[in-house]
């Protein structure tokens, strides 16, 4: 049998260095014979970055056309089907996955993350497409105990983001050591009293740490302001670093000691790199994280309001913290390639 073609659809092509990390994972997990169609908000960058075939996914026409020649449709990962965001994002994905299925394509949802859904219209229209699926696999055990409340069998494994393959940083090496990443985003709950508390920390934890502060914009439209609000005040101890390519993203928390992350494959990918990893939590799935890990931090609506505080916490984990155990990793990055194989079943299937 000849190649079978794929469309990829997920939060593509939008500058995210996580959700780009889950489209790389996916594509170097998918079995050879498989030729990729991605949906991205960015096509022409899409394929300069990973050679792959692209197109605008709000494009009526080109996704048509791509669907019209594809085998299989596959949801790549990530929160895809929330409703907190927005209504529109989980009526795209559901509408795009209910297409494919109408047009007769073997339909995956691979390493999902379901929910939060508040509205029971949102909850009715995950259900219905996800029943039509030919596979589903989940990344976390709240997801799979949704999909078991509905009738819906998943396999579990953890993030594929563990499973990325790195590359290495040019030029990390020649900054000061140690090194410290931040990876911050904007949300409600980090308020700009929040941000100004943090702020005052990480300058009195690098004051007592002498350690050269990496600043991390993990999607630059969003994170690069705040990234650009705290440099200053750290002068020539620190600096911010953009990377476009998810697999030097994973490369920089080789040269790092600690990250600290609101960004939750900021913590993955730091922990997979045998960094410290602490965790300020804005969402049910970096909480989730963080308990799974046992990885120290707060939610970010009980971050303490001493900024002292929070330096003596930063300072003492920094100098006494332990990383994940080399085993744990391994044994988490195995676990992961399970979603590699639910795509060869399908895939194999398809072929037969």
């Amino acid at each position: 049998m000849g190649d079978i073609r794929a469309v990829l659809c997920g939060y593509y092509g939008k500058g995210n260095g996580g959700d780009e990390a889950l489209l790389v994972s996916l594509l170097q997990m998918l079995p050879d014979k498989v030729k990729p169609i991605i949906l991205s908000g960015n096509p022409a960058q899409t394929k300069k970055l990973y050679g792959v075939e692209s197109c605008y996914r709000s494009s009526t026409f080109p996704i048509l056309k791509a669907l019209g020649k594809s085998d299989v449709f596959i949801w790549g990962g990530g929160s895809l089907m929330q409703d907190v965001t927005s209504l529109t994002s989980p009526i795209y994905y559901a509408g795009l996955m209910a297409l494919a299925q109408q047009r007769g394509l073997k339909t995956i949802a691979w390493a999902q993350g379901i929910g939060p859904l508040k509205h029971s219209f949102t909850r009715w229209m995950t259900k219905q497409v996800l029943l039509g699926c030919t596979a589903i696999s989940v990344r976390d055990h709240a997801s799979a105990r949704i999909l078991a409340d509905w009738g819906i069998s998943s396999s579990i494994a953890p993030d594929p983001v563990w499973a990325l393959s790195k590359k290495p940083v040019k030029g990390l090496w020649d900054l000061p050591a140690p090194r410290v990443a931040i990876a911050l985003r904007p949300h409600p709950q980090l308020t700009p009293q929040r941000l100004e508390i943090l702020t005052k920390a990480l300058i009195d934890f690098q004051k007592a740490t002498q350690t050269f502060i990496l600043l991390v914009p993990f999607q630059a439209t969003q994170d690069l302001a705040i990234a650009r609000s705290i440099a200053p005040r750290l002068g020539e101890n620190g600096q911010i670093i953009s990377l476009e390519d998810p697999r030097e993203l994973k490369g920089l928390f080789r040269g790092v000691e600690m990250v600290i992350g609101m960004r939750f494959h900021s913590l993955i990918m730091a922990a997979a790199e045998e960094c410290r990893c602490f965790g300020l939590s804005y969402d049910p799935k970096v909480s989730q994280l963080m308990s799974e890990l046992n990885l120290p931090g707060w939610e970010l609506t009980q971050l303490p309001d001493d900024a002292a505080q929070i330096s003596t916490t930063w300072i003492n984990y920094f100098a006494n913290g332990d990383a994940l155990d080399p085993s744990q990793i391994q044994s988490i990055v195995d676990r992961a390639l399970l979603h590699q194989e639910l795509l060869s079943e399908v895939i194999d299937r398809n072929s037969e």
